[in-house]
């Protein structure tokens, strides 16, 4: 049982959020969000905001931030930052802190979550089926992680990389867009097409097979254009994006047995949500042979608002 406030940190490329989470009250307050280029160090972040913080510093850390996997030293994957977690301990008076990956903290956050904070893609049927929840989230790149909840009642999240799994074409447009490919990239991995630069990618090669301007220079435009329906091409790429995702996002459920529910993170997708209920995503996640009915049956949700990496590293265990 927690009973101690802990700071909880989402350390992102762009942005780190802190907050002070209170067990007792269930909340996290003092809420700050800081622009990383402000800061040369990850150090001066924390500093930054215990230095407002107007109640007594917690002795408890839990950070949530996307980086390859380490004893103590922490670097980034898509900022020049590192820090090392005993040294931070030591600075700032913290007994116990834990760094996590970001997507095992939206894993732990996932069973906190309530309805206003997601979007329903897929009903589905638990009943009778495992516990294990996963989450995956096309930006920059393809996270994902699972969390299994033990019999004890204690939950376990593990961090993934679903976005380095091989991928396959389905239909006759993706043979022709896998053969394009193929030509300029040693192999097809599933963040090269599903994520936000992959759907730039997508949507450059479909211009090349179709022999047209690409006209949109950013992923954002791209799907913009095709959920305005003003424009063809982005249209085709941003369906051809979505049948990929569902694809792997099938696969992932299968290999860590996550028939619990499908849980879809990420900023991209929330604008969307309704291209990609329309879009062939679910029957793509669906179209797995026998295994079909099973996966029929997994609830499907995009997390479209709150704090999913604070809310996770606030419920993490320490250890």
């Amino acid at each position: 049982m927690i009973h101690e406030t802990r700071m909880v940190a989402d350390v992102g490329g762009t942005n780190t959020r802190i907050a002070l989470f209170d067990p007792a009250a269930g909340e996290l307050r003092a809420l700050k969000v800081f622009k990383n280029r402000d800061y040369s160090l990850f150090e001066d972040v924390v500093s930054a905001w215990l230095g407002n913080l107007d109640e007594p510093a917690p002795r408890q850390c839990c950070i949530a931030v996307a980086a390859p996997p380490s004893r103590d030293l922490v670097k980034m994957s898509n900022m020049n930052w590192s820090f090392s977690c005993s040294e931070l301990a030591r600075r700032h008076g913290f007994r116990r802190l834990v760094r996590i990956n970001d997507f095992e903290s939206n894993a732990y956050a996932l069973p906190h979550l309530d309805s206003e904070q997601l979007i329903l893609l897929q009903r589905g049927d638990v009943n009778g089926t495992s516990p294990t929840l996963a989450v995956v989230g096309p930006g920059t790149g393809l996270g994902g992680a699972f969390l299994i909840q033990m019999p004890n009642g204690e939950r376990h999240a593990q961090a993934c990389e679903p976005g380095h799994s091989s991928l396959s074409p389905v239909t006759e447009l993706e043979m022709e867009l896998f053969a394009l490919l193929l030509a300029r990239h040693d192999y097809i991995y599933t963040e090269l097409l599903v994520s936000g630069p992959g759907l730039l990618r997508l949507y450059q090669a479909l211009a090349d097979i179709r022999g047209t301007g690409a006209e949109a220079s950013q992923p954002a435009e791209i799907s913009r254009r095709a959920v305005a329906g003003t424009d063809e091409l982005s249209t085709l790429a941003l369906n051809t994006f979505c049948g990929l995702l569902g694809s792997a996002c099938g696969d992932f459920l299968l290999n860590t047995g996550s028939y619990g529910g499908l849980y879809l993170a990420g900023g991209i997708l929330p604008g969307m949500a309704s291209f990609l209920k329309a879009s062939p995503f679910l029957q793509r996640l669906q179209a797995k042979g026998a295994m079909r009915d099973q996966l029929a049956g997994v609830p499907v949700q995009i997390i479209s608002g709150g704090h999913p990496g604070l809310i996770g590293a606030a419920y993490a265990p320490l250890g």
